[in-house]
């Protein structure tokens, strides 16, 4: 019997709209993918390109930042920043033969919980097809 592939992913989601559209989710019992970690930041601004390497390079399957929609932002820009780096850092994950699909931005309002359950289920379920991470560090011995 063939095991299902079941990726590990993570959202960085911002903490005035995403966050809270993640706790309507929940709150509202609408299906979220169980294997999303999900990490609060201030803003969609504050994720450190560094964090998504990182998390490739460590064997994550795939990586969603979630903000406030452009014009809304609590921080006036943060999610024009966030935009730029986005697009800067999706040509960077091609470098490392990474499909930029397994990179995701979304903008996702606190009242929007159905959104955020749509989004996340896409997400995982374009993971799933595309499979494990080639980046997965692999043992030195077998």
């Amino acid at each position: 019997m063939a095991q299902t592939f079941e990726p590990n992913l993570i959202g960085f989601l911002c903490n005035w709209c995403s966050y809270a559209a993640a706790d309507l989710a929940g709150s509202n019992k609408l299906e979220v993918p169980a294997n999303l970690a999900t990490i609060r930041v201030m803003c969609s601004s504050r994720v450190d390109p560094i964090f998504i390497l990182n998390a490739y390079l460590r064997g994550i399957d795939g990586v969603i930042i979630a903000g406030c929609h452009p014009g809304d932002c609590h921080y006036q820009t943060g999610n024009y920043y966030a935009r730029r780096r986005f697009a800067l850092l999706s040509k960077i994950l091609k470098t490392f033969n990474l499909d930029p699909h397994r990179f995701r931005l979304s903008w996702i309002s606190a009242s929007e919980g159905q959104r955020f359950s749509q989004v996340t289920k896409e997400f995982a379920e374009s993971i799933q097809k595309a499979g494990p991470n080639p980046l997965r560090k692999k043992p030195f011995i077998d």
